[in-house]
């Protein structure tokens, strides 16, 4: 029975363990984009996978980094522990205890801490800072690892051998280091997989372009979970497993009593042939050819970014937000290469634009945004002579952009939209049209909020009859205790995710930006968008050139590419955010789409709409004061 009960649990365990992983596995070959629903077997996403020159970009980069930062401080850092191994007790305890400091400390210390020295040294954050990072950070594990072996050599051996008249160097290599030597392979394999592993470190070092495997996954992952991520991971998986079969069932140097007595049967020139292959393979032509793929990986990657270096365009652009063809026909038509980098809400993109510490040519913030970065004096005015296309752009919605563009000189609308309720016919009751739904306790654990500050209390706000830029503490305080009375209501605290849960049918009401509402019911037709009677948000997403932009010619061609109407025409299929190009929408075919009240609601619905402004450094403060309130609550 005992035996049964142990049986019992550790098949509950795998399953645990690995039920995650064989639905990721399972997903990585369904057909739907939307994990809800089984569309049929393909290989589709696999394909687009190693097709996705980004991502292919990225698991280089990891690689390249991985190996040079675990040489780097392998080599640093079996120096560092010799010169650390011949000082005096007292200041080799003070040394070890000044290196260990990088292992107690939090990863996210080190990695604000080397992001502000780059940023005061005036370094441009891109690969170096990465591989600079990284050295540092795995220079202590070298250490740790090599010292140990560095305190097992004997001293008098490297003096016997100078004595014999070898040269420091000399002796040292034909000596120590063979003593060392497990400590120092040990110290760059952890080196390596450290570095492999790290996300936050790097996250706070990367400049434009520039992304390892576990940041770019986490940028895709914050979009919402791509079907390419799922092959993505399940490649991984299966890679690991294979080296753990290849390191667990592969062939061993010491052989075992049954293949010692079969080495006696068959003759040991046989055997010692039959293991010797697999010995040479593993042991030789593996690494070989590992190097092989990194170097000429290298000499690729490097000859595409010096060819592009000299002729581009950083742009700055929230999350799924352009046609990824559209970047591949400008750079068709025009010969500037793109660099293309993302954020997933303006308060992260802010503080890139205000460190200075990355110069890009194009940002795409929201109204409120680009008002305080407009007092800041973080923004340069447009050249719209070299912008001809910006005409197509509707004078309303120039009209609407003074209120924080007041002369219309530094923004061009790019897309906007309003805010409201997406819910599900089939589990509410009866049609919605007020946010005081939010706070009906029917629907507990089926609501979705944005994980947003402004649109967060926004919703509050409204809800109260107040509004949207209200920073009256009183109505503020107001807000903040709605929303803590909420939230044991609410499933989530979302963004981008609510597409994929309000598709499968998880959650029964979600706070949705119109274009979002758009494209989820084309896969769910059961979803209703409405903007409430109380009223709410219509917001205007525009391009605008900080001020220290380094390619300023360029970033005005992108701008009037964009402004092309077949190209704006393009964006908004895609992202299926209403656009504010003319233009672009006569030429939509499908009369549903082009008078549709979600992407183009009447005057009777943004009558009740206002738009967000900046409301000051103090009232910013308090809005995030109330929010992290809510949030710990």
């Amino acid at each position: 029975m005992k035996r049964k009960l142990e049986k019992i649990y550790m098949a509950f365990i795998v399953f645990l363990l690995y039920a995650p992983i064989l639905t990721l596995v399972v997903l990585s070959f369904n057909s739907s984009r939307t994990r809800a629903k089984w569309g049929g077997f393909t290989l589709d996403w696999y394909r687009a996978l190693f097709a996705n020159k980004d991502i292919m970009n990225a698991l280089y980069t990891t690689l390249v980094i991985a190996l040079l930062s675990a040489a780097a401080a392998t080599l640093i850092g079996t120096a560092a522990s010799v010169g650390i191994s011949s000082m005096k007790a007292r200041t080799r305890t003070a040394f070890m205890g000044v290196t260990n400091i990088p292992m107690l400390n939090g990863e996210i210390v080190m990695g604000i801490s080397l992001m502000l020295l780059f940023i005061i040294g005036r370094i441009e954050l891109g690969f170096g800072t990465i591989l600079l990072a990284h050295i540092t950070f795995n220079l202590p594990y070298v250490i740790l690892s090599v010292m140990p072996k560095m305190k097992q050599t004997s001293r008098a051996t490297y003096e016997a051998a100078l004595d014999l008249g070898a040269s420091p160097l000399y002796a040292f290599w034909k000596v120590t280091f063979p003593d060392i030597m497990p400590g120092v392979v040990s110290g760059f394999l952890l080196s390596f997989t450290m570095s492999l592993d790290d996300f936050v470190i790097t996250y706070f070092t990367k400049g434009p372009g520039i992304d390892t495997l576990p940041t770019k996954i986490y940028s895709e992952v914050r979009k919402g979970i791509k079907p390419e991520m799922y092959s993505l991971s399940t490649i991984l998986f299966v890679t690991v497993l294979l080296l753990l079969l290849l390191v667990n069932f592969g062939p061993s140097s010491k052989p075992s009593p049954e293949e010692a007595k079969r080495k006696q049967r068959l003759g040991s020139r046989r055997v010692h042939r039959f293991h010797k292959v697999p010995r040479i393979v593993f042991g030789r032509v593996l690494p070989v050819l590992m190097a092989v793929v990194v170097v000429g990986g290298g000499i690729y990657y490097g000859h595409m970014n010096l060819a592009s270096g000299s002729n581009q365009v950083i742009v700055y652009n929230w999350g799924e937000y352009i046609d990824s063809e559209v970047l591949d026909m400008f750079e068709e038509e025009t010969g500037i290469h793109v660099v293309y980098e993302e954020f997933e809400t303006n308060e992260i993109m802010y503080p890139k634009i205000q460190s200075g510490a990355i110069a890009y040519d194009l940002v795409c913030p929201s109204d409120y945004m680009i008002q305080k970065m407009l007092q800041n004096d973080l923004l340069q005015p447009l050249n719209f002579d070299n912008i001809p296309n910006a005409e197509n752009i509707g004078d309303v919605y120039y009209e609407k952009s003074r209120q924080f563009d007041p002369d219309n000189q530094y923004s061009i609308p790019y897309c906007w939209g309003t805010v409201g309720i997406l819910y599900n016919s089939s589990m509410v009751d009866e049609p919605i049209d007020s946010w005081k739904v939010l706070w009906d306790t029917r629907y507990k654990d089926s609501i979705l909020m944005q994980d947003s500050v402004r649109d967060a209390f926004g919703v509050a706000l409204k809800t109260l009859g107040y509004s949207l830029n209200s920073t009256s503490i009183h109505e503020l305080t107001q807000a903040r205790d709605l929303l803590v009375q909420q939230k044991p209501l609410v499933q989530a605290y979302v963004i981008d995710q609510v597409r994929d849960k309000m598709i499968g049918n998880e959650a029964a009401i979600g706070v949705i930006y119109s274009g979002e509402a758009i494209y989820t019911q084309s896969e769910n037709p059961d979803l209703v968008y409405v903007v409430p009677e109380e009223g709410s948000n219509m917001w205007i997403d525009s391009w605008v050139m900080p001020k220290n932009a380094p390619n300023k010619e360029n970033a005005e061609k992108f701008l009037n590419f964009l402004c092309r109407p077949d190209i704006a025409l393009m964006n908004f299929e895609y992202i299926t955010y209403s656009t504010p190009n003319e233009a672009a929408r006569e030429l939509i075919e499908d009369p549903e789409i082009r008078n549709s009240e979600i992407a183009f609601p009447d005057d009777s619905i943004l009558g009740r709409c206002e738009t967000f402004t900046y409301l000051g450094e103090d009232a910013d403060e308090v809005y995030n004061q109330l929010w992290r309130e809510v949030k710990s609550s």
